[in-house]
Formats: structure tokens, C-alpha cells, sequence
């Protein structure tokens, strides 16, 4: 019987996160920080489809996920319908992994059931109209989602973000059919990986550049910021793209609005959906 490979070391994993040693980060690992650290975006999948029960086990593994005061104001819709998803790509920049994917997972900051739940008490829940809340459920949507995206790979699954559905908000609020005070944030690719377009793991910025201690100290930031461009740089070349440093990336992104694609609305497009934000 043939020697099986020895799974990568914790340096090698560290290493392939951060294209260099973290000192102290071998003394604590597990298998889920090895798992974690293997994350990357997968936007190519088989057409198989997942096995039955797949979306309760990840929406169990959801749940199971911190939740402000037990508040548990989120919720999530299941898209697997072809049709749906392809209108769905279409309202996200066209992108055709939400096709591909067996599974798209709409995840929503839903203050609507909290509302419902008081009318139908008589205590209308003045609340649910501030800014604070609906960051609550936002929040609240994200840790969530993790958990699920953490599951998902713990079964060989591969996953994505989507903030694009936040492009359009009010015609996917129309296409799920949510209720005033329901909103879309992202979605969330799920499927099996096509090996025929393995993704990578890629590179962040150094911890010296978010890890502060005790206060906060920018000083070395520019250097740290440096090291990282020449990194995702590397990083990019092996992957046949088109070099571009992460300082490049912020500026390209972050200086007008054409990068937000449409979300420079979305105040607006959320007050039209039943929040106030106040």
C-alpha cells in the first residue's frame, strides 16, 4: 500500500496565507484553523448537485452562530431554481457563477419578523427603525453565514461571496418576494469545485498591518503595505492575472463612485424598502 502524503504543516499554511513565517502561529493550531486557513473563493463548479439535506445542515450550522441579545434577525432564502438564479446573475453584474453554483444562498438582514411579531402583540417595536438595529441584523447575517461557509468546506464544498446583489436591492427584495424591512446584504455561492479551475489561497496583508496592541499604531503601515503589494503581485502572476498591488486595488475601488456599481444608493433604496435608518 502506497505512503500517503503528509497533510501541510502549519507553516506551510501560514506561509501560503501570508507568503511568509508568522511567528507564534504554529504554537495553537486544530484541524478547523487548518481548514480555515485553506479558504479561498471559488467561482467555478460541476453542475452536480448537492447532497439532500445539504441546505439544513449549513443553515443548522448557521444558527448555531453568536446572535445579538438571541435576537436571531436574519434570515436566508434557498435558490436552486435555474431560472431564478439566472435573473438573480443578471441583477449581480452579470456574474455567471450564481448560475453554475447548485446553490445560492440570499442572506437577509430582516427586521421584519421582529415587526410582525409585535403587531401581532400589540407593542409596535419603535426600535427596528434605527440605524443600530439594522446593523444588528446585518451583523448578525454575517456571523451567521460564516458558520455556513466554514461547514460548507469542512464537506469539500467551495463557496463565494456575492456583495454584488446589493447592486440592485429593491428588484431582488421583488424577485424573493421579502417583506418591508427585509433586505438583501450578499449571497453565497455553494457547490462542489471544478477541478479544471482550482482556486488558490490568497495572500492578505501582513498582521503587522491590522494586529495592534493595546492602541492602535499606523506607523509602519506604509512598509507593511509595500510588502503586501509585491506579494499579491506574485500571487497574481502564478494565477495568469493581471498584476496589481493592493494599493493600486484600494484607489481603483474606493475613489469614485463607479466602483460601488449602484450601491452609492443604497440609503435610499433601503428607506424604499422599510428602513427608516434613523
Amino acid at each position: 500500500m502506497p505512503d500517503q502524503l503528509a497533510p501541510p504543516s502549519p507553516a506551510t499554511r501560514l506561509h501560503d496565507r501570508y507568503r511568509g513565517p508568522v511567528p507564534g502561529g504554529e504554537a495553537n493550531w486544530s484541524p478547523i484553523i487548518d481548514s480555515l486557513l485553506q479558504h479561498r473563493s471559488v467561482r467555478a463548479y460541476l453542475p452536480d448537485p448537492l447532497s439532500p439535506g445539504t441546505t439544513e445542515t449549513l443553515v443548522a450550522a448557521a444558527q448555531s452562530a453568536a446572535t445579538s441579545s438571541n435576537l436571531q434577525t436574519w434570515s436566508v432564502v434557498a435558490v436552486q431554481d435555474p431560472a431564478r438564479k439566472a435573473r438573480l446573475a443578471k441583477l449581480a453584474s452579470n456574474q455567471k457563477h450564481i448560475e453554475q453554483a447548485p446553490l445560492f444562498l440570499l442572506w437577509i438582514a430582516d427586521l421584519s419578523r421582529a415587526t410582525r411579531h409585535g403587531i401581532a402583540h400589540g407593542r409596535p417595536l419603535a426600535s427596528v427603525d434605527y440605524i443600530e438595529t439594522f446593523l444588528i441584523a446585518v451583523i448578525d447575517a454575517a456571523i451567521a453565514s460564516q458558520n455556513a461557509v466554514v461547514a460548507a468546506e469542512s464537506l469539500g464544498l467551495g463557496t463565494v461571496y456575492i456583495g454584488a446583489i446589493r447592486n440592485q436591492p429593491v428588484e431582488v427584495a421583488a424577485e424573493l418576494g421579502l417583506p418591508a424591512g427585509a433586505t438583501a446584504v450578499f449571497g453565497l455561492c455553494v457547490g462542489h469545485p471544478d477541478p479544471a479551475h482550482p482556486a488558490a489561497v490568497k495572500p492578505r496583508l501582513p498582521q503587522a498591518a491590522v494586529l495592534h496592541h493595546e492602541r492602535y499604531d499606523a506607523t509602519d503601515e506604509p512598509a507593511h503595505i509595500a510588502e503586501y503589494d509585491a506579494h499579491l503581485q506574485s500571487f497574481q502572476i502564478e494565477q495568469v492575472m493581471k498584476p496589481q498591488g493592493w494599493s493600486d486595488l484600494v484607489l481603483a475601488r474606493m475613489a469614485g463612485l463607479e466602483g460601488m456599481t449602484g450601491r452609492h444608493a443604497l440609503r435610499d433604496a433601503l428607506h424604499a424598502l422599510g428602513f427608516p435608518l434613523r
